[in-house]
């Protein structure tokens, strides 16, 4: 008798995960990682529990734990970086083996994208060598674990049109993280006036 079908999560592929939040200026944010590198980063939710009960919904048997010393520095440059700093997170390690290669081809063109700049679906498709794939290049992104480190809000639909984006708070997150890095792909938007620092808060 055959086996049944086993359905693989997360855990099975990058055992011994760890998650920790942390504080920016745009909410409880979390980071999980393994001994490869970060694994993945939970933008904000509505408040710090909920970011830890979304990680905990996605990566069942992650520990919160203290951050070893590579994850602290990318958690202080992801802080920087939400605080308006030109922050470069390009020499940050992920743990994205395990993913499509496709979609690994998509997120190392996406760390080339700096803070302040963008590229289109289109462009992206372009470096890969096929400006065809601009829609898979767009599902790709929408599926990245690892958003900030891999700068998935960098990429535009065609006009400077925001596109999609699938952390809390959709295009109006990507919008604003945009502003924060000073990007104006389409002029200026409406968080333009809104303060981007606040002050740090405990994790509840």
């Amino acid at each position: 008798m055959a086996e049944p079908a086993r359905h693989f999560s997360y855990n099975d592929i990058m055992p011994s995960l760890a998650f920790a939040l942390f504080d920016t200026a745009i909410g409880f944010c979390a980071v999980v990682w393994s001994a490869r590198g970060v694994a993945g980063v939970q933008l904000p939710e509505a408040d710090a529990r909920a970011t830890r009960a979304r990680v905990l919904k996605r990566y069942r048997d992650a520990l919160e734990s203290a951050p070893p010393p590579a994850t602290q520095r990318a958690i202080e440059g992801m802080v920087a970086l939400l605080d308006g700093a030109a922050e470069d997170l390009g020499d940050v390690a992920v743990d994205v083996a395990h993913l499509a290669e496709f979609n690994r081809k998509v997120y190392d063109v996406a760390r080339t994208i700096g803070p302040g700049a963008t590229l289109t679906y289109g462009e992206v498709a372009e470096r890969l060598g096929d400006p065809r794939l601009a829609r898979a290049v767009g599902q790709a992104l929408g599926q990245n674990p690892v958003p900030l480190i891999i700068p998935c809000h960098r990429v535009l639909a065609a006009g400077g049109k925001a596109g999609g984006f699938s952390a809390s708070g959709g295009v109006v997150t990507k919008l604003r993280l945009l502003t924060i890095e000073g990007a104006r792909p389409g002029g200026p938007t409406l968080f333009d006036r809104l303060p981007l620092a606040a002050a740090r808060r405990r994790p509840s």
